[in-house]
C-alpha cells in the first residue's frame, strides 16, 4: 500500500468522522430544543393545575346565603323572645344557614357581611335583635303607631370564627310580618382568614 492510497483513506475516514459528528451537533441541538421545550409545557402545566386548586379552593370556601320568613301572616307576639326561623331559603352556598332552626353557623373563620330587614304593621313594637354567639349586635325598633307600615333593616360586618353563630330573635311582645320579599336575613363571606 502505497502513501496516497493510505492518505485518502485516512482522509476518507476524518470525513466520515466529521459528517457523523455535525450529525450528532445538530441532533444534541434539537435534542436540547425539544428537552427545553418539554420543561416550559412541564412548568405551564404545574402552574394550571396550582390555578385549578387555588379556584377549587375558594369555590368550597364560598360561603352565601339568603332567606325570608314565608306565609304572609304576622309572626308573634310572643311572651319571651323568639329565634326567628327564616324558612323560605333563596341560595344557600356552603349550606351554613340551618332553615330548620333559623342560625347561621360559620364554615370557617373569616369576615362576613349580614343584613336583616322587617316589614311590619304599626298597630305593635317591632323589636329585632341580630346575635352573634349570645351577644347582641345589632337593633331594628319600631315604636308602635298609628300608621298602617313600617319598613326596618340593618347590617354590620363580623370578624366570625369557625364555629361561630349569627341569627335573628323577636323580642318578647313585638312582631313582623311573614313575606319572604320584606322579612329577610342573608349574609356571605366576605374574606376568609386564618
Amino acid at each position: 500500500m502505497n502513501l496516497s492510497s493510505l492518505f485518502l483513506i485516512l482522509l476518507f475516514c476524518g470525513l466520515t468522522l466529521a459528517q457523523d459528528t455535525v450529525e450528532t451537533d445538530a441532533m444534541t441541538e434539537k435534542f436540547n430544543s425539544l428537552e427545553t421545550k418539554m420543561m416550559n409545557i412541564e412548568s405551564k402545566l404545574e402552574n394550571y393545575e396550582s390555578r385549578i386548586l387555588q379556584l377549587e379552593q375558594k369555590e368550597r370556601n364560598m360561603v352565601i346565603f339568603s332567606a325570608g320568613i314565608g306565609g304572609g301572616s304576622p309572626l308573634g307576639p310572643f311572651n319571651t323572645d323568639q329565634t326567628i326561623i327564616y324558612n323560605k331559603v333563596f341560595i344557600n352556598t356552603g349550606n351554613a344557614y340551618n332553615e330548620l332552626t333559623g342560625i347561621f353557623t360559620a364554615p370557617v373563620s373569616g369576615v362576613y357581611f349580614f343584613t336583616y330587614f322587617c316589614h311590619s304593621g304599626g298597630v305593635r313594637k317591632t323589636s329585632l335583635h341580630l346575635y352573634k354567639n349570645n351577644e347582641v349586635i345589632l337593633h331594628i325598633h319600631d315604636h308602635q303607631s298609628a300608621d298602617a307600615a313600617d319598613n326596618g333593616g340593618n347590617a354590620v360586618f363580623l370578624q366570625l370564627q369557625q364555629g361561630d353563630t349569627v341569627y335573628v330573635r323577636l323580642k318578647a311582645n313585638s312582631h313582623v310580618y311573614r313575606s319572604s320579599t320584606v322579612t329577610n336575613f342573608s349574609g356571605f363571606l366576605v374574606k376568609k382568614t386564618n
